[in-house]
């Protein structure tokens, strides 16, 4: 059985590249909700954050568990319409008194980035640490906002 190569028509076209990246971009975001975090997380064994998103009508809420740490150990970052919350979890530190038989709680970086369908009010942003929950308040840029469109009749 033989195989014969044809040589590929130049298809980079915008259009094309925009929809693989919009392609990637949702393979991407349906591994992270399957595996619980980004396909790099899950594959490299570091941490993932488990996130919970609600949509008010002028602000998303978003929450996150992230037990263990002090609100000072968390990094926050709002860009346009993606929300990144990252931190470290340290290493506790071995006392020669204690004999270690089970080791399931996992130490180290963690990242969690989650884009929303409109931008967000990046100076306006809410940030509540309470009981291992960061509770995100997101508001809504005035442009993202819907608005009610009178009917004249």
């Amino acid at each position: 059985m033989s195989t014969t190569l044809s040589p590929q028509k130049n298809s980079s076209s915008l259009a094309d590249r925009d929809s693989f990246s919009l392609m990637r971009k949702e393979m991407n975001e349906m591994l992270s909700n399957f595996w619980g975090g980004a396909p790099s997380a899950w594959m490299s064994g570091n941490l993932s954050l488990a996130v919970d998103l609600t949509e008010q009508e002028n602000a998303f809420v978003m929450k996150v568990d992230i037990p263990g740490l002090e609100a000072k150990d968390l990094n926050i970052q709002v860009q346009g319409d993606t929300v990144t919350v990252s931190g470290e979890r340290k290493e506790e530190k071995e006392t020669k008194e204690k004999t270690l038989y089970r080791m399931e709680r996992r130490q180290g970086a963690f990242s969690r980035s989650v884009t929303l369908p409109c931008s967000i009010n990046a100076d306006e942003v809410a940030a509540e640490y309470l009981s291992g929950v960061l509770t995100l308040t997101l508001p809504k840029t005035e442009k993202s906002k819907a608005k009610k469109i009178a009917v004249k009749g």
